[in-house]
């Protein structure tokens, strides 16, 4: 496994020390170190090793992403001052022109559809009792990591690219650290939910972005079981789509939630009978849920014994891109006021 990792890491540096481009930069990244990317092939099958390799192996592959990711950084920064050099003579502003003289109309004001989205979301949940929380965006591994049940060198922390800053923080790539802080302040029962903006870093098509925004709930208290969970995600998805939605889990891994779901809801373009929009399948995928872990309430300072409780988390984004139709996630931080302008 060591001689595969020291090939990827040759292979990979003599690309970017040859890549002429930013294009190129980025495909070298993408294959490397993207969501199928070489390394990170390796980083998933980590729990399939023996224990005695298992850390010997993931502190090797961490290394090696670093170096990567210093020479990708180090080549961008190169081409970068190369291109900027000609700025000054290609390319110019007059700042002196009235910005006002390039409108011919003015038109009111709105807001964004994702804050329109997230209110309307804060409002349903509420009126059911939740509390809403915020928190920092600029986070401390502990509370986005090791908190939620995901340990250094886990397998999990490879599903969320993340940015990292220089004094060893990370911009959060999921809001459910703020339930963690929430947990630590508040004596059960609670209902809480925190809405905001995550960051994950990796490569953007049509349907992956690097910054985008997650509302996430959590209900503790004594006895609480999936029947609670399910009710509560008819009733919100119900007061969005303003009608009456029914939802199904199926079986999925999230680790600070066991046993853990994915939740679809029925298909509101054909009733459930089967359309294009939700493959023929009647049902749309839409989150992810279950019951909250018992690592997970002790690291809030909760005894599981005592209370238990379910999350999920939403991504508003996609929840938009169903309603409207949206083919492209990258229109949202786009900036181009003519998108905006439909809503």
């Amino acid at each position: 496994m060591e001689q595969k990792l020291e090939k990827i890491k040759k292979e990979a540096l003599e690309s970017i020390h040859s890549a002429e481009s930013l294009d190129s930069l980025e495909e070298i990244r993408v294959r490397v170190l993207g969501r199928k990317g070489e390394l990170t092939g390796i980083l998933r099958t980590l729990g399939e090793l023996p224990a005695e390799q298992r850390n010997a192996v993931g502190k090797k592959s961490n290394e090696i992403k670093k170096v990567i990711e210093e020479a990708l950084d180090a080549k961008i920064s190169g081409l970068q001052q190369a291109s900027f050099s000609g700025l000054a003579t290609s390319e110019w502003i007059d700042v002196t022109l009235d910005p006002a003289l390039s409108f011919r109309e003015k038109k009111p004001g709105h807001l964004h559809p994702i804050s329109r989205t997230q209110y309307e979301i804060e409002d349903i949940l509420t009126s059911m009792g939740f509390q809403i929380l915020d928190g920092p965006e600029a986070e401390t591994e502990y509370y986005n990591f090791e908190a939620l049940n995901i340990p250094k060198f886990h397998p999990a922390r490879d599903m969320q690219d993340t940015f990292w800053t220089e004094d060893g923080n990370l911009l959060r790539t999921h809001t459910s650290a703020i339930q963690i802080r929430g947990m630590e302040k508040m004596t059960p029962p609670f209902r809480i939910m925190a809405p905001g903006r995550v960051f994950r870093y990796e490569a953007t098509d049509a349907s992956h972005e690097h910054t985008f925004y997650q509302v996430e709930g959590m209900m503790v208290d004594k006895d609480i079981s999936v029947a609670h969970l399910i009710y509560v995600m008819e009733e919100v998805l119900s007061g969005v789509f303003k009608s009456k939605v029914k939802v199904r889990l199926r079986p999925g891994y999230f680790p600070f939630v066991e046993p853990g779901f994915e939740l679809d809801f029925s298909c509101l373009i054909c009733g459930g009978s089967g359309c294009r929009v939700c493959k023929q399948s009647g049902w749309i995928e839409f989150l992810g849920c279950g019951l909250v872990h018992p690592n997970v309430l002790r690291a809030g300072g909760i005894d599981p014994e005592k209370w238990s409780g379910f999350a999920f988390g939403m991504g508003l984004n996609r929840l938009i891109m169903m309603q409207a139709g949206i083919n492209d996630i990258r229109h949202f931080m786009s900036g181009d006021i003519r998108f905006v302008q439909q809503f």
